[in-house]
C-alpha cells in the first residue's frame, strides 16, 4: 500500500465517513475523477522486466566486444538502449547477489546469505520489503519466473514439498511464480508454481535430504554408468542424486513425474514468462525473469547443439540469447515495446568448469568470458562482479554507451524514483536512486561500489581496493584467481584494468580512504 507517496508494506486504510446526499455525490464524482486519473497513469507507467542471466560474464555477450561470440537478440536490445561498461553485481556468487538486487540490502550485512542449499529456508524474510512489493503496491502485477536460489519455507529442511510451500514468493511481493526450487545442480529438480510442485503425483511423494542418502537410490559417484547425459568433474561434489542422467548435489527420491528435463528448462521458463506478459498486456506488470542459462549442468536443447564452436557452454549462451529474443518478440507482437523498460544483466561473473565434464575448458578457444578483466565467479577481482548491463526503454531512452559506475543494488531506489515513491529508512537501506544514470540523463553514477567475494572490495571506477583476506588465492577446481591476499591490494583500473600491479604500498593514503569507506558502511 502507499500513503502520501511513502511505500509501506502493510498499511490498509480503514475509514468510516457519514455524508449527506450532496456530499456523497461530490465524493462519487471525485472518486470517479481519481479513478480516471489512475487509469491514465497506469497506461503511461512502463512495464518493467529484469532479465537476469546466470554466470554469464562481461565478455560472454557480443555487445561487449568479444569477437568470438554473436548474440543477436541481446545485441539488438543493447543497440536500442544504454550499454553500461562499469556495472556491478553486489556479489561474485548467486544467492547474495540476488538477495541484494531484490532487497536493496547488502547481503554481507547478514551471515546467512551464502550459496544456498536446495532445502534452504527462504533467505528474504516475509517482513522485508522487496522490489516486487514496491511494484505490487503501486498497481503492478508481479511475477518471478526461472531460477530462484533464495530458499523456500521458514527454515532449512522444513519444506512441505508435497503440499503448499510457505513462505514463498507470494510473501515477498510476487503475484505469480514459476521457479526452479533451487538451482540446476541441486535437488529437488522440480518446478514450483505458486508454491506447489508442478505435476506432482501424490502416490509418489518427494523426499529431499542434504545430510544422508536414501537407501536404494543410486548415486552418481557409485553408478557412473547411469550418467547418460553428463558426468561430473572430479571433486566438485556433483556426484549425488541422479536425475535424468545427471548427478546433482544433495539427495532425493520420488516425484518422478514432476522432474524437469534439463534440455527443456529454457523452453519451459521462457514460455511461462511469455504467457505472463500476454495475460497482463493491458495493465502494468513487473517480471523478474531469471534464466537457468548458463549455469551448470549445461544441457542446452538439441536445436542449439553445435551453434557455436565452444560446446555446451557456448551453445547455452545461444539458448539464453533465444530466451531474450522470445521476450522481445512478445513485446513487439503485443505493441508493448516502447513503454517497457528492460534490464538485461547477470548475477555474477563467469566460470568455465563449475562441476561437470562438458568440455567447456577444452573448447573455450580464444573466447574470453571475462573480457579484459581478471578473475571470474567467486573472485574479488573485477570479473567477479563487473557484469553485462543493458537498459532499454525506447519511449524514454536514446541509444548510448555509458561508463557511469552503477550497481544492481540501486535498482530498488531507482524504481521507487521512477514511480515517484519515497522509501522509508528501513526499506532498501543500501540502495541509492540513480534513475538518471540508468536512463542516460547523466553519466554520473555512484561515488563507489562495494563488491563481495572472499572479502569486501571498493571501487570508485578509477581505483579498486581489495581488503585483506586469509582465504585461498586460487581455486584449482574452477581454475579461478580468487583475489584473496593477506595484504591489502590497490589497483588503478584506468591504467591497469587487469589488476596486475598492486599499488597499496605506494599509496597508503588511498588505502586509508577506502578503509574509512568500509568502516562507515559496516557501521
Amino acid at each position: 500500500m502507499v500513503q502520501s507517496g511513502v511505500l509501506t508494506k502493510y498499511s490498509p486504510m480503514k475509514q468510516k465517513i457519514m455524508l449527506g446526499i450532496g456530499s456523497s455525490m461530490l465524493v462519487a464524482c471525485s472518486a470517479n475523477a481519481k479513478k480516471d486519473a489512475d487509469a491514465a497513469k497506469e497506461k503511461t507507467q512502463p512495464n518493467v522486466i529484469i532479465i537476469l542471466a546466470d554466470d554469464i560474464g562481461y565478455g560472454d555477450l557480443g555487445f561487449n566486444g568479444e569477437k568470438t561470440v554473436h548474440t543477436p537478440n541481446a545485441d539488438r536490445l543493447a543497440s536500442r538502449g544504454i550499454r553500461f561498461t562499469d556495472a556491478h553485481a553486489v556479489a561474485a556468487t548467486s544467492t547474495p547477489s540476488r538477495y541484494s538486487l531484490l532487497t536493496g540490502h547488502y547481503a554481507w550485512r547478514r551471515n546467512d546469505t551464502g550459496i544456498a542449499p536446495g532445502d534452504a529456508g527462504m533467505i528474504i524474510r516475509p517482513e522485508q520489503t522487496t522490489i516486487a512489493d514496491l511494484f505490487r503496491d503501486n498497481g503492478y502485477t508481479t511475477a518471478a519466473v526461472g531460477k530462484w536460489h533464495l530458499g523456500l519455507s521458514d527454515k532449512t529442511g522444513s519444506q512441505d514439498w508435497n503440499g503448499f510451500i510457505t513462505p514463498g514468493p507470494a510473501d515477498i511481493g510476487f503475484d505469480y511464480s514459476y521457479i526452479m526450487a533451487a538451482t540446476g545442480d541441486r535437488v529437488p529438480c522440480v518446478y514450483v508454481e505458486n508454491q506447489r510442485i508442478v505435476n506432482l503425483d501424490p502416490d509418489d511423494p518427494i523426499a529431499v535430504s542434504y545430510k544422508e542418502p536414501f537407501p536404494g537410490e543410486p548415486l552418481g559417484k557409485d553408478h557412473p554408468e547411469l550418467l547418460t547425459v553428463l558426468k561430473p568433474s572430479p571433486n566438485h561434489g556433483h556426484d549425488m542424486a541422479i536425475v535424468n542422467g545427471v548427478s546433482r548435489i544433495g539427495y532425493m527420491k520420488g516425484g518422478r513425474r514432476a522432474l524437469w528435463v534439463d534440455e527443456n528448462i529454457a523452453d519451459s521458463i521462457t514460455a511461462k514468462a511469455v504467457r505472463f506478459i500476454e495475460k497482463n498486456k493491458d495493465n502494468p506488470f513487473f517480471l523478474y525473469f531469471a534464466t537457468n542459462d548458463i549455469h551448470v549442468p549445461r544441457v542446452p536443447h538439441p536445436r542449439f547443439a553445435g551453434t557455436t564452436a565452444m560446446g555446451a557452454r557456448g551453445d547455452a549462451i545461444m539458448e539464453f540469447d533465444w530466451s531474450v529474443g522470445q521476450i522481445v518478440e512478445t513485446l513487439e507482437r503485443l505493441g508493448l515495446t516502447d513503454n517497457t523498460l528492460i534490464i538485461l544483466t547477470s548475477d555474477n561473473g563467469p566460470v568455465v568448469d563449475d562441476g561437470y565434464a562438458d568440455k567447456a575448458v577444452e573448447r573455450l578457444g580464444s573466447h574470453r568470458p571475462w573480457g579484459d578483466f581478471r578473475g571470474g565467479k567467486y573472485s574479488s577481482f573485477e570479473a567477479g562482479t563487473r557484469v553485462p548491463f543493458v537498459v532499454s526503454w525506447p519511449a524514454q531512452i536514446k541509444p548510448a554507451v555509458s561508463d557511469a559506475l552503477v550497481s544492481q543494488i540501486d535498482l530498488f531506489a531507482s524504481f521507487a524514483g521512477l514511480l515517484g515513491r519515497e522509501l522509508p529508512e528501513d526499506v532498501a537501506p543500501d540502495s541509492q536512486n540513480h534513475l538518471d544514470a540508468f536512463t542516460g540523463k547523466t553519466k554520473k553514477g555512484r561515488d563507489y561500489v562495494i563488491e563481495q567475494a572472499g572479502s569486501l572490495s571498493v571501487s570508485d571506477s578509477e581505483w579498486k581496493y581489495i581488503s585483506p583476506s586469509n582465504g585461498n588465492a586460487y581455486n584449482k577446481l574452477t581454475n579461478t584467481e580468487l583475489g584473496n591476499n593477506k595484504e591489502p591490494q590497490l589497483y588503478n583500473l584506468k591504467q591497469d584494468i587487469g589488476e596486475k600491479n598492486n599499488l597499496a604500498k605506494k599509496f597508503p593514503e588511498k588505502i586509508s580512504h577506502f578503509n574509512s569507506i568500509l568502516e562507515k558502511e559496516r557501521n
